[in-house]
């Protein structure tokens, strides 16, 4: 199924129905009185969260959702049928927006969360309402109001405890892969994640979701590789891995790698790059010690070191049961 994170759709509540004018007549009863019954409510739109869901794309086709109008009341203080109600059914981190005014409406991150996004219109009611000692025979009645009309922007938002960063084969698809079993697509060439992926990690009879999001390379911010579009599913994540390649397979300097993805992430977003990140330092195994030394020693100098970092090779797993152990302290204290 194709990763959708992302649609506009239009929505539109039913209207109300209008009131009836009406007078009783029957045989013998030639002077009634009134009995216009009122219209029905128009039905409402709905959003409501479901973790049998995990993309957008089921909205990607179908762009308007219209609710049903109420009916007009009628004689006999017969009141019109309301309109039913529409749900739409969205993935659990969905972002709800208003696409005009950018308000948010809601953030549904609970499974069966629900929230009204558009309101039908009110009844109108029937002249039976406006009868009175001094109004014996009312031929006032109201309208029906107009049902709510809004274009929605749905951003669906992973819900993780933890998400990796780094360029393209860095290694992030092999940790994720390797600490949780997610089915995350590993190869030797760029690129080989296109969309987020979810693993779930159990360790110490405790659980965590960890993110695997696709690589970042420079001037991603104008668009370059896969963009940094993909760097809001870090959003709701307590922790992010810097995944950095000590030994690139284009030979480039890890430190400069660093800097890039950082410069990227500043940009993206500054309370994101405040989030706490820990360097984790990958492919020890591809490396002489003296060697890995010299470059750990540079990196130190450079970030002025002061959070966590560690030393793993994703591949051979050497590392990482430590590596999963501090998150799983770290997330208990949260």
């Amino acid at each position: 199924m194709k990763f959708i994170d992302h649609t506009i759709i239009q929505v539109i509540a039913g209207n109300g129905g209008n009131g009836c004018v009406n007078f009783r007549r029957e045989k013998y009863i030639p002077k009634g009185g009134p009995d216009g019954g009122d219209g029905g409510d128009g039905g409402n739109i709905w959003l409501e969260s479901n973790n049998n869901l995990n993309t957008l794309i089921d909205l990607r086709f179908k762009k308007t959702f219209q609710a049903p109008h109420g009916e007009n009341g009628s004689g006999r203080n017969c009141s019109g049928k309301k309109g039913n109600d529409i749900k739409i059914y969205v993935p659990i981190g969905t972002k709800i927006i208003n696409y005009q005014t950018r308000e948010i409406i809601g953030d549904l991150i609970k499974h069966k969360q629900k929230i009204l996004i558009a309101k039908g219109g009110w009844h109108g009611l029937g002249n039976t309402r406006f009868k009175s000692s001094i109004n014996r025979t009312p031929r006032q009645r109201t309208l029906g109001s107009i049902g709510e009309k809004r274009d929605i922007q749905l951003e669906l938002v992973l819900i993780a405890d933890v998400g990796t960063l780094g360029m393209p084969n860095a290694g992030k698809s092999t940790l994720v892969k390797n600490i949780s079993g997610a089915k995350t697509k590993i190869a030797n060439y760029p690129f080989t994640t296109l969309n987020p992926v979810l693993g779930s990690v159990c360790m110490q009879d405790k659980k965590f979701i960890i993110a695997d999001i696709p690589g970042i390379i420079k001037n991603a911010s104008q668009g370059s590789g896969l963009g940094i579009h993909f760097l809001k599913h870090l959003e709701r994540c307590k922790i992010l891995l810097h995944i950095v390649d000590l030994c690139p397979i284009d030979y480039s300097n890890p430190i400069e790698n660093i800097k890039i993805v950082l410069n990227e992430l500043k940009k993206y977003n500054k309370s994101l790059y405040k989030k706490p990140r820990w360097l984790v330092l990958n492919k020890i195994d591809l490396i002489k010690p003296a060697d890995m030394e010299k470059i750990i020693s540079k990196i130190k100098t450079f970030l002025r070191i002061k959070e966590k970092f560690y030393l793993i090779s994703a591949i051979k797993k050497t590392g990482i049961k430590k590596l999963c152990s501090d998150i799983i302290f770290y997330l208990q204290k949260q």
